[in-house]
């Protein structure tokens, strides 16, 4: 695949050396993206490339993940993940961007918010890790037995990830898609760093926050792709149903990896977002399809 992606710019982290990028015009209002797991800000290309029209474009790889640092005994929790983009948020100088999150990205940004004083102006949820239960059986599975899967044959190892990669839902990633986001996964440093990151998560990170949502004060927007394999879309209207005024905008068609399967309409619907013209009224849903 020979799409060009690149973090540029380095941050000395507890965790290891972060790397990161800007896009878009520094005067525009800035807007964090956070990707989750097992992924990196690869899957935020689209996105970022759409919204820097019109807004100052943050992304990066959490330790443990993508281009940024992976080594033994790494903590690469939510709990740690959490503090350190709080303070990532300090080192860039923001003091309250909006953020866009997806899978346990989600669960990051909100223990930044509600436990780390981190400030947002706006905030998106898109098929987030928020609500118990969560962690498919697979995930647990490799997690549990972290050391044991480390120790793969390197070639069994990369027919997993990419599998375990293909298993989203909706209408299915491309070949290439697929091999590039099971790269950074692969070789010495990655192979252990996919399990490692498995055995460290766990629902305790959300159930130390879960009960705060209902006190979230700051405009929320919820996506979710109809298909979702891995967080049904149930989760998302709940996860709506427990924010004040919270808007549930749904992509039907879509699987986990909505900024695949469908980066238009999500770039549109977070856009809009973001502009303050938020797709349809509080607490109401809207849907777009994916054709």
């Amino acid at each position: 695949m020979n799409e060009t992606w690149t973090l540029d710019r380095t941050y000395a982290s507890p965790a290891g050396t972060v790397r990161w990028t800007a896009l878009g015009d520094p005067a525009l209002p800035p807007v964090v993206l956070l990707h989750g797991t097992p992924w990196s800000s690869f899957v935020w290309r689209d996105t970022a490339r759409a919204l820097a029209e019109d807004h100052h474009v943050f992304v990066w790889d959490m330790p443990g993940y993508g281009t940024s640092a992976k080594y033994e005994g790494q903590d690469v929790s939510l709990d740690a993940q959490g503090r350190l983009f709080a303070a990532l948020l300090e080192h860039w100088g923001l003091e309250r961007p909006a953020v866009v999150a997806h899978d346990f990205g989600g669960a990051v940004a909100l223990r930044a918010h509600l436990l780390h004083g981190a400030r947002f102006a706006r905030l998106a949820l898109v098929d987030v890790v928020a609500l118990a239960p969560w962690g498919s059986g697979a995930y647990r599975l490799l997690g549990e037995h972290a050391e044991v899967f480390a120790q793969l044959p390197p070639a069994l190892h990369g027919a997993l990830v990419q599998e375990y990669v293909a298993s989203v839902g909706g209408p299915g990633l491309r070949q290439e898609v697929i091999e590039r986001l099971a790269e950074p996964w692969t070789g010495e440093e990655g192979q252990p760093a996919l399990y490692r990151q498995m055995a460290q998560n766990g629902q305790r990170w959300t159930d130390e926050i879960e009960h705060r949502y209902g006190g979230l004060a700051l405009p929320v927007l919820v996506c979710w792709g109809t298909e979702d394999a891995w967080i049904p879309v149930a989760r998302g209207r709940a996860l709506a149903a427990a924010i004040p005024g919270a808007t549930l905008h749904l992509l039907e068609g879509a699987g986990h990896l909505v900024q695949e399967d469908a980066p238009a309409e999500l770039a549109a619907a977070l856009g809009a977002f973001l502009r303050a013209e938020r797709p349809g009224t509080s607490g109401a849903e809207s849907a777009i399809t994916h054709g």
